[in-house]
């Protein structure tokens, strides 16, 4: 079962999912999205939101270093408030190793993986030439069920892949990001 919220709404999820379940939010009008599988609680690109509002977050998952996507000291109070990991490409992970606490800091490039107990974050490739390094994330969840989140790229031929083991939930490039367009979404959504 996957729950919904909408912008604008409490960016922390109150309630665990149960077994075969993810929750998540959508917290802003760029790729902000907090993620509950039933153990843990994932934040991916917070900006434009008040570090008060996430409790209990695992960790901290960043897809590339543009502003609609890393807010450096937002991500540091997140990371102090929750004692959680914070997970970045390499050009965000240099702009942040200054803030986050050398333990607490995971360098993502595509195919990296990080094990957050019987949680999986895997990256994969991103296709958003403006950025530096940026990368998507997989999350699969103990309980199995996969979420794909696509920050802002544009449809590449190797999503396939990503999609050959089925996907539950994607969240597709559809708005601001230079080339997006619900046209760009759909071809995602094909493509996986």
């Amino acid at each position: 079962m996957i729950s919904v919220s909408c912008e604008g709404l409490d960016v922390s999820i109150g309630k665990n999912p149960g077994k075969n379940e993810v929750l998540f939010v959508w917290f802003n009008r760029y790729a902000g999205v907090t993620l509950k599988t039933p153990s843990k609680t994932l934040v991916i690109d917070p900006v434009d939101v008040k570090s008060r509002d996430f409790k209990h977050v695992d960790a901290i998952l960043i897809t590339h270093e543009h502003y609609d996507h890393l807010d450096q000291s937002l991500v540091a109070e997140i990371c102090k408030l929750n004692e959680c990991i914070v997970v970045a490409d390499h050009t965000s992970a240099k702009r942040l190793h200054n803030l986050i606490p050398s333990e607490k800091l995971k360098e993502a490039a595509p195919g990296s993986e990080f094990k957050l107990d019987k949680v999986t974050v895997r990256a994969e490739k991103s296709n958003h030439p403006p950025a530096a390094t940026p990368v998507c994330y997989l999350v699969t969840s103990e309980d199995e069920l996969r979420v794909f989140h696509t920050a802002d790229s544009l449809p590449y031929p190797e999503m396939a892949r990503v999609g050959e083991d089925k996907l539950d939930v994607v969240f597709c490039t559809v708005g601001i990001a230079p080339g997006a367009s619900p046209e760009s979404g759909v071809d995602i959504a094909r493509l996986t």
